[in-house]
Formats: structure tokens, sequence, C-alpha cells
């Protein structure tokens, strides 16, 4: 594992769960970082709710201040996970559809923007989104937007890596299934934990401490040859 005590990252939805476990490997290794949460809490520096305009952008700059102007690696995560029914009427359920993107994907996708842009100006630098199984195997019906939000990632992902490689700008994406955190624990139990459980055969859902060391691995050791990777940590729940 490399000293990355000269690594500054930037960190969104770093308050819990796979963000929190995260920044606080990376923080093992020496880097500096900016973590970012809708809400400042405990490690967190950067406030920002990505379901407002601009939002990204601001939270984008207020981390260069924070890491004296350079930013080596961005590490999207910030993410919403909310039902929407198909029942309710259409100006809900198209409102539900546009918050999760806009949350989801268009903040990510701004982030990598400015992160490229920065990027540019000093000689390469490193992003790794967050996205989901999902991605690739969808998910509940009351979960189309969660579903196209992370797609999207993975798409958006994959177009970086090719578009930039000869520019020293890398990109992977990590698709975690179920992983052990709140938000999962209720949902496994809304779904039926042990129905879903079967379904995986390794027999558990994954922790936020596997998660973060992939994000770790990415983040600062992963080859570049391996830009445009897609890592699944799904216990073989879906296997591509």
């Amino acid at each position: 594992m490399k000293d990355a005590s000269d690594t500054h990252i930037f960190i969104t939805g770093a308050r819990r769960g796979i963000g929190k476990a995260a920044a606080d490997r990376l923080a093992e290794t020496g880097a500096r970082l900016a973590r970012h949460a809708t809400q400042c809490e405990g490690d967190v520096t950067v406030a920002a709710d990505f379901d407002a305009p601009g939002a990204a952008a601001e939270a984008w700059h207020r981390a260069l201040e924070l890491l004296d102007g350079r930013i080596d690696v961005l590490i999207n995560n910030a993410g919403i996970f909310e039902a929407s029914s198909i029942d309710q009427s259409d100006a809900d359920w198209r409102a539900d559809f546009e918050r999760t993107l806009r949350v989801n994907l268009t903040s990510s996708a701004e982030l990598c923007r400015l992160a490229i842009l920065h990027f540019r100006e000093n000689r390469g630098g490193r992003i790794v989104n967050i996205a989901s199984r999902a991605a690739y195997r969808g998910d509940s019906p009351d979960h189309w937007h969660y579903a196209a939000s992370k797609g999207g990632m993975v798409a958006m992902t994959k177009t970086i890596a090719r578009a930039y490689a000869s520019e020293d700008i890398l990109a992977f994406a990590i698709c975690p299934g179920f992983t052990m955190t709140g938000m999962a624990e209720d949902y496994l139990e809304s779904r039926g934990g042990e129905q879903l459980l079967r379904d995986i055969p390794l027999g558990r859902v994954a922790t936020p401490e596997e998660v973060a060391e992939t994000i770790r691995f990415c983040a600062l050791d992963a080859p570049p040859s391996m830009t445009g990777a897609v890592l699944d940590i799904n216990g073989a729940s879906f296997v591509r």
C-alpha cells in the first residue's frame, strides 16, 4: 500500500455507512480528506444538499479550499435510496424520479466534470464512483429511479475512462450489493431478510469495511491499466 500522505481526497456522502468507512480507511493511510455530507457533523467538513441546484459545485470549491487548492482523488459516494410506487400520482412519481437522478447521478456528473477540468491542470487524478449491483441487475418495483441512476453512473465512468486516460485521468466504478448499513438492515427486514439472503451464495451481505477497502484500492493503488474497471462486491448474488 502506497504512502498517501501527499494525496488529497474529496469524498461525498461520508457521514455514515460505506462513505464513513471509506473515509476512515483512507485517513489511516495518511491521506488528507475533505468529507462531505448534507450537514456538518463529526468529521464532515463540507455540507451540501445535492438536491439543490449548484450545490455540487459549491461543495467542490469548498473542498478545494480545505485541501489547499488541490484534489487528487474524487470519490462519489453520496446517494439516496427512496421508494417510489408507480401507483402514486404522475406528478409525485416524476418528482421522485427526478430527485433521485439529481442527487445520485447529476451531482456526481457535475463533480466529475469539475474534477476532470482540475486534473487537466494538475497532471492527472482519479475518480471512484460508487454505483450499485442495481446498475446491472435492476432493483425492486419501487426503485426504478435508483437502478437507472446507478446504471448511468457506470456508463459515465466508462466514458470518462475512455475519454481521458491519455491525460492520466483514471476512473473506476464499484458496484456493491447489499451492504450492512442501517439503510440495508431496514430494507432487508421489510423485504424478508432470510429470503433475500438465500439469493446471496456467500450467505451474508457485504460489510462497509469490505467496500471501503475496495474504494481505498481504487483511489490509491489500482494500476493505471485498470481504468474503466467496474468492480462487483455482492457475494456472487449477481455475476457478469
